[in-house]
């Protein structure tokens, strides 16, 4: 089948290079302005309903006509002088108030870098204002806002942007200040506050990637080729994706289309990279073959590796299909489906490349005339075979101290504050200092009958007396029913900040204490919010980590043992990145809880890391692994065997450890923590997999087992008997060192 595909492509490949430019580029345009539409940006939504806050969520939509896409947005007025609120300026503030609630905000045209009109949903609207509180000092009023759609789409964006712009000015005229918060005007003042910056980190990134490849290859076509390749896959994957989604009614994760991004780009350029320096070394080796026929014989053996490293990222992550969180169960198969389009490129675009462009691939690199002199990657394959328990010793105390930094790890399941120094911060940070945190993000109680009859409000009210004695409820709002009078709510002002740990503890334990004790008989009650949400969240994964990691072991596990044809090669390789991912999950404790004195590691860490270092970690693993099985083939000792393909290999390793390495660490310098996290430990979890496990820790430990490393076979032990049978005096191949 590889082969097949492989041949195919090289024949015909302007063909292949054709049908690849018009998918990509059509699933890509396509596919912009429809991911808002299949991104759920409610965690709670991906909560199975069994979970208190999911209930929760359910009584507000069919009970009190929550919207599952409301953004509410709270608005802060003040005098401009300073001087407290009267009563003539609450009049004021409510007749501005009623205006702005009666005019309808059209959407603003597109901008330039911005989809066109047509392929955007309209999220013109007429927002609803409503007024919240007054400060207990009368330093400010308080107003909720109402808008409805996806908060990540830059449409509702400029909806925003446009009501913003209108109540500051009304305001304005009457005397007042104003200042936006919560949700909405976080994530937009967030997204205009990073925007430069990501721009110049993604220009960087690009422009990283491409000096590299310069660097090794000499050569602009081999620097630029393999990158633009990847962006058209890259389009086509989540056009994939995207279209899957609407197909199927699925909502994604908002960060699944920026973590698909960041993958391909990495594995992408990893494959085509691991075939470029195999075909460059295919042309110097055979300098009359025509380079089609060249493209054709590496691309197949090389299409072998590429093909068992992808399958070990796709089994990785459809594991995640079992989980319960639902934002891990939708992440890992649109990554998997994701990685199979990269796979099907680098069996049919890829090749084709090669094929099209030939020789002209490393021009004006004049190096495919020579052969090389030795380097540093010969060095150091000499160095393997001749000291590999020391280096296994190194390797292994290195990790070994890493690993040290899980000793006393905490989780944080914060959502991250993005930053700190917008206008939306500064505005909750002026509500904080004069009322409880939680104002602008209340936890908030449902309580409805179980037979459906109408409550007793003189029954309900001994619920929030009784949570009104818990230590960190700040502040009670009023009990509400609804039209029906079968359900009630009520809102609770904690103390602490909605996305802490104080507020998660708070609601997960005293809050829902009072709730099962206080609720009235013949009813039920339950906790929602960002609080409680979360909350919920952290348990639901502690139980999917549980299944997720035994699960991915062992489909990695089988991958390596059909690909590898043996029993002790793959359990050494489990091992090896068992310790990548133990040293990379240490280091970033280290880094973030200790160094840096964070609450914890971000809680989709471990998982992250156990999927990428572990499945990426293996990519390479895979390919030396591959290329020592092919060298010991041949008659000789096994070190200098060894030797060989760490001299051949360790080049292609190493430069596509440092471009993914590059690619997750761009979101190193991501405003929000836990992605800056994800970034910062993936891309030291790749390099230590690159640089330690696959350069130095596994082909140190396959000279030291030499051909036993294949056990139960022996690649070349027959071949190399016979040829050593008429020097009887020749020492045992997996003896010899390389001197």
């Amino acid at each position: 089948m590889i082969r097949a595909l492989t041949g195919f492509s090289t024949r015909s490949p302007w063909k292949v290079i054709a049908v690849w430019a018009v998918l990509g580029i059509f699933l890509s345009v396509l596919s912009q302005p429809l991911v808002y539409r299949v991104t759920e940006t409610q965690s709670g939504a991906f909560l199975p309903a069994r979970y208190d806050s999911a209930a929760a969520l359910r009584v507000a939509e069919e009970e009190f006509g929550v919207k599952p896409d409301g953004n509410a947005v709270t608005l802060l007025v003040a005098r401009a002088d300073g001087a407290p609120l009267t009563e003539a300026d609450e009049r004021s503030i409510a007749a501005v108030a009623g205006q702005l609630a009666g005019r309808r905000v059209e959407m603003p045209a597109p901008k330039e870098d911005e989809p066109p009109a047509f392929l955007n949903e309209d999220h013109s609207q007429t927002p609803a204002v409503s007024p919240a509180m007054t400060a207990p000092d009368r330093a400010f009023g308080l107003l909720t806002v109402e808008l409805t759609g996806n908060s990540l789409d830059p449409g509702l964006q400029r909806v925003y942007r446009v009501f913003h712009d209108r109540a500051e000015e009304a305001f304005e005229q009457a005397g007042m200040r104003t200042g936006f918060t919560g949700g909405l005007a976080d994530l937009t003042d967030t997204a205009d506050a990073e925007k430069t910056t990501q721009t110049v980190v993604g220009i960087a990134m690009v422009g990283l990637i491409v000096l590299i490849n310069i660097l090794v290859f000499r050569s602009v076509l081999a620097a630029l080729v393999p990158l633009l390749a990847v962006v058209v896959v890259g389009g086509a994957a989540a056009g994939t994706v995207i279209g899957a989604a609407m197909l199927t009614g699925i909502k994604l994760d908002p960060s699944t289309p920026s973590m698909i991004s960041v993958v391909l780009i990495g594995i992408g350029v990893d494959y085509f990279l691991f075939l470029l320096f195999r075909f460059r070394e295919q042309l110097r080796s055979r300098p009359d073959q025509p380079a089609r026929e060249a493209a054709a014989q590496v691309s197949a053996r090389v299409g072998t590796a590429v093909t068992s490293a992808a399958l070990t990222i796709v089994a990785a992550f459809a594991t995640l299909a079992v989980a319960t969180f639902g934002q891990f169960r939708v992440l890992g198969p649109a990554i998997a489906v994701s990685v199979l389009v990269m796979l099907l490129a680098s069996l049919t675009l890829m090749p084709a490349l090669l094929a099209a462009t030939g020789r002209r691939m490393f021009w004006p690199s004049r190096a495919l005339k020579r052969q090389p002199a030795e380097g540093t990657a010969a060095r150091f394959g000499a160095l393997v075979a001749r000291r590999p328990l020391r280096l296994v010793l190194a390797s292994v105390a290195l990790l070994g101290a890493l690993s040290a930094g899980l000793a006393g790890i905490r989780m944080d399941f914060g959502q991250g504050g993005g930053n700190h120094e917008t206008p939306a911060a500064a505005t909750a940070a002026e509500i904080s200092r004069a009322l409880p945190a939680g104002v602008s993000d209340p936890a908030t109680v449902y309580v409805t009958a179980k037979d459906g009859r109408a409550l007793d409000p003189e029954r309900i009210e001994a619920l929030p007396r009784a949570l009104g004695a818990v230590d960190g409820v700040g502040r009670i709002g009023p009990t509400t029913l609804n039209e029906e009078r079968t359900a009630a709510r009520f809102d609770l002002y904690l103390t602490p900040g909605p996305q802490t740990q104080q507020a998660r503890d708070l609601v997960s334990g005293p809050v829902r204490a009072a709730v099962a004790g206080a609720v009235p008989a013949g009813t039920e009650a339950h906790v929602g919010g960002t609080a409680a949400v979360f909350a919920d969240i952290s348990t639901a994964v502690d139980h999917d980590l549980r299944i997720v990691f035994p699960v991915a072991a062992v489909l990695i596990a089988l991958i390596l043992l059909v690909l590898l044809r043996s029993l002790l090669a793959p359990a050494i390789l489990m091992t090896a990145v068992g310790l990548g991912f133990a040293a990379t999950l240490g280091a970033s404790a280290l880094f973030f809880q200790h160094l840096l004195d964070e609450p914890g590691v971000n809680f989709v860490l471990p998982l992250v890391l156990f999927l990428f270092v572990v499945a990426l970690g293996t990519d390479y693993n895979i390919l030396i692994s591959d290329r020592i099985r092919e060298e010991m083939e041949r008659p000789g000792p096994a070190r200098e065997a060894v030797a060989r393909a760490v001299r051949h290999t360790a080049p292609a390793i190493a430069t596509a450890g440092v471009v993914l390495a590059a690619s997750f660490g761009s979101l190193a310098v991501n405003v929000n923590p836990s992605t800056r996290q994800i970034g910062f430990a993936t891309a030291l979890g790749i390099m230590l997999s690159a640089f330690v496990l696959s350069i130095v820790l596994v082909p140190a430990l396959a000279a030291l087992l030499g051909r036993r490393t294949w056990w139960p076979l022996r690649p070349g032990a027959a071949r190399g008997r016979r040829e050593a049978a008429p020097r009887a005096s020749r020492p045992d191949p997996d003896r010899v060192s390389v001197g």
